[in-house]
């Protein structure tokens, strides 16, 4: 349970079976549907394998060429921009200079998304590039313009934090959303856009820089993960 409103908080999974579903005995005919289950499974597994390769989610950095591990990146800041404006803010005030490589790219493919298969891939041929700033290497941002399918969500955090050293690590999110889904008592015609508000974990001790989101307003989808 959050302590206040605007914490991100972890979501409780009831995945599995309940305990009482475990303790009920297999009958006759749940073992029939269990049979006829097993036996549609057993017919689409080539193409349940085909499209599970397809959505497979493949993180690659420029200092693993030629699939050679490497150490967990060492990383103080992150700061990662989803969606199309979010990245856009970033090109147009941040990366507008000399002062960034890019060092790294995920390449994904969902029913919105479709992006290059080729290995040095350039910033025009994919949504999501990671950006390293040359005189600190430990700083680094991710511009995510590309659509990250429900079930790939965890995925792509898994394999993107999976790179980097958590010790010290600072991830910062940007994200947009449009005005008319901002629920407040003011008429949304009277607001002045574009505005910001923050959620933040309990482990961020730093003065946050805008008003803290209010009730009942929410993050979805990849930023919210």
């Amino acid at each position: 349970m959050a302590t206040f409103f605007g914490e991100v908080v972890v979501a409780p999974s009831r995945a599995g079976l309940d305990e009482e579903e475990e303790a009920r005995e297999e009958t006759p005919e749940d073992r029939e549907i269990r049979r006829e289950i097993e036996k549609k499974r057993y017919r689409r597994r080539g193409r349940l394998r085909l499209e599970s390769r397809a959505r497979e989610i493949d993180v690659l950095w420029s200092w693993q060429a030629g699939g050679c591990a490497e150490e967990p990146l060492v990383c103080s800041q992150f700061i990662v921009a989803i969606g199309r404006n979010a990245a856009a803010f970033l090109s147009s005030f941040i990366l507008d200079s000399v002062c960034w490589e890019v060092v790294g790219v995920v390449k994904l493919w969902n029913e919105w998304c479709k992006t290059s298969s080729a290995t040095n891939v350039l910033p025009t041929d994919s949504f999501c590039l990671f950006y390293r700033l040359i005189s600190d290497p430990t700083v680094l941002l991710c511009q995510c313009s590309c659509y990250v399918a429900e079930d790939q969500q965890f995925q792509w955090l898994e394999k993107v934090f999976g790179s980097m050293q958590k010790k010290g690590l600072q991830v910062t999110i940007l994200s947009t959303c449009p005005v008319a889904d901002y629920k407040t008592q003011e008429s949304t015609l009277t607001l002045v856009s574009p505005f910001l508000k923050a959620l933040k974990t309990k482990e961020f001790q730093e003065p946050v820089c805008c008003p803290l989101l209010e009730q009942p307003n929410i993050v979805r989808d990849l930023p919210a993960a």
